[in-house]
């Protein structure tokens, strides 16, 4: 068949690419932002994109078209695919009957740590020979792309709780036929299309009552909204629930966290006892969390606890989660996609941990649906706490952020944060950043960029600066 995706170099919708045409399908598609990690991995394909969205690109012929979740009502290309009363799809709902139906899958879910610990979770099954199948929603550097297709009986998939297109308003989470479902954490996002959080701990409830009663819910209850969640579904779960965390209460517990040489040691305590001790490369509380969810997985699934440590031991990380995108004269600029104030928190608390003595530059691009909105706005102030100079650029494309609500005051949070004792400035965009930045960098600095985009590729244009 011929498959053409409207929106294609989104991260999941790339990965579907690779995937159907790993299947044997010719695959096209069209979008009009078009960067690394998913250009680079669809130009390797040998993908055909077109660019922009135009009419006329629907006289390709096709057997189906995908419609990404972003493609909304008034893009030229959907209007027509309309018009012509062409047979369109949904992302999720064509990874389910092409790859999940018939097999078991493992789903991770949770406001954050999703990506990280989708691949963690892929390289511990490979390693310990399941053979995966795997869509992730970031480039899993053990394997150098987003997904796999194998022959295997076992799948897994990042389940992101965004709507999954303009005719189908539900999670994408709910079409992946979890048997395994980890759900992290639960916090307010995604403010654009969720009115609060009680809306958002619904959409989680139905992900748990979709877990068969031969599988397992495993759920993360350091998060209290978790927890709220849980509570509400008491009575109602028909499938074994496993909780983990560092709270005591937790049927699984991390414990004993130590960084030593530049890798994280801790315990694993099954109902109080003693299960396991691992080491790690990633840092962090969070990616302690990450780990353990799929430890419980991986052990439910049959693997080792030694092949567990053999995948943590090789494990690479993802692309843009951490990632050291090169250094010069002595300066680290760091790659990283965090946007919701918890995960900017989380990342720069562990970046300050790798790089206690180092003078650590955080700069934030607002570009996330729910980053641009004025919703998070005291969070970010907290957030930023653990940098020494802070830099935040202009909310990207702010005319298309005013249709979601109030926009995120840049020049209001950045008076907080100076305010607070921590050095802050507003710059416009990339190119005033880096003309600002880098005549003041100097050896041991480490500069962390977050954002969910492009960000005018701040990363390759600081470090060429520096050169």
């Amino acid at each position: 068949m011929h498959y053409h995706l409207i929106g294609i170099c989104g991260t999941a919708m790339a990965s579907l690419a690779g995937m159907l045409q790993a299947r044997g399908h010719r695959v096209t598609g069209s979008d009009q932002n078009v960067y690394p990690p998913m250009s680079t991995q669809l130009a390797e394909l040998g993908i055909e994109i077109m660019q922009g969205y135009r009419a006329e690109n629907a006289d390709l012929s096709r057997d189906v078209t995908i419609v990404g979740n972003t493609i909304m009502r008034g893009n030229p290309e959907l209007e027509e695919v309309l018009n012509r009363k062409m047979e369109y799809r949904s992302q999720a709902e064509t990874v389910r009957e092409e790859f999940i139906r018939g097999r078991r899958s493992l789903v991770i879910a949770g406001t954050h740590g999703k990506t990280t610990t989708t691949s963690i979770a892929t390289w511990v099954c490979e390693v310990g020979g399941l053979d995966p199948t795997f869509l992730v929603g970031g480039v899993v550097q053990n394997f150098g792309q987003s997904f796999r297709v194998t022959g295997s009986d076992y799948f897994v998939i990042e389940g992101d709780e965004y709507d999954t297109a303009f005719f189908d308003k539900k999670p994408k989470f709910m079409s992946y036929l979890p048997e395994i479902a980890i759900v992290n954490n639960i916090e307010f996002d995604h403010a654009d299309i969720y009115k609060d959080i009680e809306a958002i701990k619904w959409q989680f409830s139905r992900l748990m009552n979709l877990v068969p009663g031969n599988g397992r819910l495993i759920a993360g209850v350091d998060s209290p909204v978790v927890r709220e969640v849980l509570e509400f579904m008491k009575g109602r779960l028909y499938t074994r629930l496993e909780t983990f965390g560092f709270s005591e209460d937790a049927n699984w517990r991390a414990g004993d966290v130590a960084f030593v040489d530049d890798r994280t040691k801790f315990s694993v305590y099954r109902e109080g006892e003693l299960w396991g001790q691992f080491t790690t490369g990633l840092i962090g509380d969070f990616n302690v969390r990450n780990c353990l969810a799929v430890i419980i997985a991986a052990d439910a699934w049959g693997i080792s606890p030694a092949k567990m440590q053999e995948a943590f031991d090789t494990f690479k990380s993802v692309k843009r989660r951490m990632e050291v995108r090169g250094i010069e004269r002595g300066v680290t600029v760091i790659d990283d996609f965090a946007h919701h104030p918890t995960a900017v928190d989380e990342t720069l608390k562990a970046l300050r941990q790798r790089y206690a003595s180092n003078r650590l530059i955080a700069v934030f691009e607002p570009r996330s649906r729910s980053s641009r909105l004025s919703v998070f706005e005291n969070q970010y102030k907290q957030a930023f706490s653990h940098a020494n100079r802070v830099i935040i650029a202009g909310v990207f494309n702010p005319e298309d952020a005013k249709t979601y609500g109030e926009i995120l005051d840049v020049p209001k949070l950045v008076a907080d944060i100076d305010a607070s004792g921590i050095q802050a400035m507003t710059l416009p965009d990339a190119d005033a950043i880096v003309a600002t930045l880098a005549p003041d960098l100097h050896e041991g600095d480490v500069i962390a960029v977050m954002s969910n985009g492009g960000f005018g590729g701040i990363h390759e244009k600081l470090l060429a600066a520096l050169r």
